[in-house]
Formats: C-alpha cells, sequence, structure tokens
C-alpha cells in the first residue's frame, strides 16, 4: 500500500468520525437515534472501493473501540458494541465492503440508477435488516415489531442513498478518486 492510499484511507477515517458531530434525532420509542453517519459508511465503499473503504471504516470502528468518542452522540467505548446500535455499528464493515464491492465492479460504466439501487439495497435495506434485528434483541421485541421499528429509519436513510449517489457522481472525476479507482 502506498502512502497515499494510507493518507486517503485516514482522511475519510477521520470523515466518518466528523460526521458524528451532526447531532442525532432521538426517537422517543426506541433506543437507536437517527444518524447521519451512515452516509460515511456508503460514501467510504463508492468513492474508496472495498478494499480501502472497509479498511477505513475497520479503523475507524478500531478507534470507536479504545474509547474515542466519535460516534453519533460522542459515544465510543466498547460498550457500544454490545448496545441496541451494536448491529449497525457491527454492520457497517460488511455495508461497505458490500456496496464497494459492486461499485468497483462497474466503475468505468457506472449509471446513477445502478449506484443508487446498489445503496439502497445494501447501505438502507441490508443495514436496517442487521441493525433492527439486533436492536429488537436488546428491546426484547418481536420479529415484526422490531422491523416496524427499523422501518423509520428507511424514509431517511434513503434521502442518504440519493445523497451518497449525487456525491459519488460530483466527486468521481477528481483525478485523486480517478487514480484510488484505478489502482
Amino acid at each position: 500500500m502506498k502512502t497515499k492510499d494510507i493518507v486517503i484511507i485516514a482522511m475519510f477515517t477521520a470523515f466518518i468520525a466528523m460526521l458524528a458531530f451532526i447531532p442525532p434525532i432521538p426517537l422517543p420509542f426506541m433506543p437507536v437515534p437517527i444518524a447521519f453517519q451512515n452516509t460515511g459508511i456508503m460514501l467510504a465503499g463508492c468513492l474508496l472501493g472495498y478494499k480501502r473503504g472497509t479498511l477505513s471504516v475497520v479503523i475507524f470502528l478500531l478507534l470507536v473501540a479504545v474509547g474515542l468518542p466519535i460516534l453519533t452522540g460522542g459515544r465510543g467505548g466498547l460498550g457500544v458494541f454490545f448496545g441496541p446500535s451494536a448491529g449497525y455499528i457491527l454492520g457497517y464493515p460488511l455495508i461497505t465492503f458490500l456496496i464497494g464491492y459492486f461499485i468497483d465492479i462497474k466503475w468505468k460504466k457506472l449509471t446513477f440508477v445502478y449506484v443508487l439501487i446498489i445503496n439502497i439495497v445494501i447501505g438502507v435495506l441490508l443495514l436496517n435488516l442487521i441493525g433492527g434485528f439486533v436492536m429488537g434483541e436488546f428491546m426484547n421485541i418481536s420479529i415484526s415489531k422490531r422491523y416496524i421499528f427499523a422501518a423509520t429509519f428507511l424514509p431517511g436513510d434513503i434521502v442518504k442513498a440519493i445523497l451518497t449517489t449525487m456525491l459519488l457522481f460530483s466527486l468521481k472525476h477528481i483525478p485523486e478518486i480517478k487514480r484510488i479507482r484505478n489502482s
């Protein structure tokens, strides 16, 4: 791995951490707030690809694990991996990997619709399936109720998927992004 790659991975890890400063929107009926950080997770896969994107997310989670308060709401430490939002948080590397993989396959022939479908199916639906299941385990509620609660996130997450797709098409022609994606 080249020095530029390491710097880009570190910068993207910092970008995901900075998204924690956007205040979460708490929901009175469930313990997981609406957060903006999953936008960075989708964007990592889209812009950096599955290898570099997943690495940036894994580094981010390692920083969270050692106690840095860089999750939405200023949370950090090992406890977040054993709470109601653990499914969402632990799903981040898988989501980034899958998005990056499917974007990598068609990088030279990407269409807006293709990327949007990938972001919605993987970054929205799959993440909410994983996160909603784990959240429901902590809330001790039925499968149907946990996914009804997780569906609360869908409208906002779809907007985030659209935003992420628009950002990809705005940024993909930057020479440094081209270099990363072509190496």
